[in-house]
């Protein structure tokens, strides 16, 4: 994968249009879990051709930025997680339950009362549509199997790590399936990691290799401290959870480093993964400067070696205006040439 140096990515999601979603409705309520259709402006019947077009121009605007490595921007999601986690069979969607947020907030999420299993490939089209229209690397994120667990109301299985298993044995399916049909980097999102960390500690690592068994292609994996348009207050300086992704299968391990201003030698421990590195703290609207990021960059390649980095926002784009994200990413691609020239 790591054609040239300090390669640039997406973390997932890009800007969504006012015309495809209401943002004052999303931007007001915390990410859903279960399905929250209300929040599309086309009718239902015109609704994939929106989210299609929404997706072309995603991918536009990464190429005219000169990213290397492209996503669909996440057009067809409510959220990162509840287009896939709703999806699957023994979810009651009738009848939702409810589980605190990482901001301790209860919040409705799809109520387990069965076996859960994936009744069909979900995100499949999406991934044939992103390589029908770029030439260039592509990469698509499906929602952790930890994360989901934690974003669930257990009323089925006896303990919470057997129903974890589960949503990484779905996963596992959904990965192959996009390796298949085209991906070059499959993404499991998994912010829970960090917020439960304690939980994570104990059966994370098994979960994220259950989700990755068999899988032949390259994988990454995000972990973050949440929206920073959503998650509001004293956000973590550091990491609770990411010393414990060294012994895992993961090629890749997204972290924020420009928000918290992190310590880099919190990447020590991961030095045999390759690391996206966040460069953009997407909880200032103020564009970055190339220098700036250069100098996030820099900071990391202290402890991890420049061929191992790959340059990244924070985390999505979903929730930032569409001009502040076009003008960061181009900052980004700026930055990562700086330092690129400077070698």
């Amino acid at each position: 994968m790591m054609e040239k140096l300090l390669p640039t990515t997406l973390v997932g999601s890009y800007s969504m249009p006012e015309w495809l979603i209401d943002r004052a409705k999303l931007a007001g309520r915390f990410p859903p879990r279960v399905r929250a259709e209300e929040l599309w402006r086309p009718a239902p019947e015109y609704l994939e051709e929106a989210q299609d077009d929404a997706t072309i121009m995603a991918i536009h605007m990464q190429e005219k930025a000169g990213l290397d490595i492209i996503t669909d921007g996440e057009m067809r999601r409510e959220s990162y997680s509840n287009r896939f986690a709703t999806a699957l069979e023994g979810v009651d969607l009738d009848n939702p339950g409810t589980a605190l947020d990482r901001s301790g907030h209860p919040n409705p999420v799809p109520r387990i009362t069965g076996k859960i299993r994936r009744k069909y490939p979900v995100q499949v089209r999406d991934i044939e549509f992103l390589r029908k229209h770029t030439d260039r690397k592509i990469k698509i994120t499906v929602p952790g199997p930890f994360t989901m667990a934690q974003q669930a109301q257990n009323d089925f299985y006896e303990s919470e790590e057997e129903m974890a298993l589960d949503y990484a044995a779905a996963v596992n399916e959904e990965i192959r399936d996009l390796f298949a049909a085209g991906a070059d980097i499959v993404q499991i999102d998994e912010p829970y990691l960090q917020a439960r960390a304690e939980k994570a500690r104990r059966y994370g690592p098994q979960v994220i290799d259950r989700a990755l068994a068999g899988v032949n292609g390259v994988t990454a994996l995000h972990l973050c401290f949440g929206y920073a348009a959503i998650i509001h207050g004293d956000r973590p300086k550091g990491y609770d959870y990411l010393a414990e992704l060294a012994s895992t299968k993961i090629d890749q391990v997204s972290v924020e480093t420009a928000q918290p201003n992190l310590n880099p030698e919190e990447l020590k421990p991961l030095k045999n993964k390759h690391i996206m590195v966040g460069v953009l703290d997407l909880n200032d609207p103020a564009i970055e400067t190339p220098e700036q990021v250069a100098e996030h960059i820099r900071r990391a390649m202290t402890e991890v070696a420049v061929e191992r980095i790959i340059v990244a926002p924070d985390c999505g784009f979903k929730y930032v205006p569409r001009d502040i994200a076009f003008g960061k990413m181009c900052a980004m691609v700026q930055g990562a040439a700086l330092v690129r020239d400077s070698l």
